[in-house]
């Protein structure tokens, strides 16, 4: 399904739980992305991160050290009445492109930041460095677009 851009040409949405085999596809191969978040004053904080896409459960989730200001940034706006920080997570390659948008919330238990580390070790294909003091932006996703 796509919609009309104000210049004519489509934006192709996809299923956020049923995407289509080429766009879970391209969220499997090894990119770079960046993450969104809303920083207090309004303004996008646009930063590089690893993500992982996981459609089963209509997540996406982005590995961080705990004191990093897009952690900050999602802890200022969880707390609203929407119950989550909005946010968006981007890839590209060549005129290949996803985005992922949906609501960020950070989660500290060891369940969580351990699957987390498991499907960034997959999708990466190396164990990122013990830490500590890691936690997991967490975005249930509620929208998704791209050309893969």
């Amino acid at each position: 399904m796509s919609t009309p851009s104000p210049a004519g040409t489509a934006r192709p949405s996809q299923d956020v739980l049923n995407p289509t085999p080429e766009f879970l596809a391209f969220w499997r191969e090894r990119h770079l992305c960046t993450l969104t978040t809303q920083r207090p004053d309004g303004s996008p904080h646009v930063v590089p991160v690893g993500v992982t896409y996981d459609p089963e459960a209509g997540l996406a989730r982005v590995i961080t050290n705990k004191g990093s200001k897009k952690v900050r940034n999602v802890l200022a706006s969880q707390g609203g009445p929407q119950g989550g920080a909005r946010v968006a997570v981007c890839q590209l390659e060549g005129r290949r492109w996803a985005t992922l948008e949906g609501r960020a919330v950070v989660r500290t238990d060891e369940a969580s930041v351990a699957e987390a580390v498991r499907r960034y070790a997959e999708r990466y294909g190396r164990m990122p460095s013990p830490n500590p003091d890691r936690v997991v932006v967490e975005i249930s996703l509620d929208r998704a677009m791209g050309r893969a």
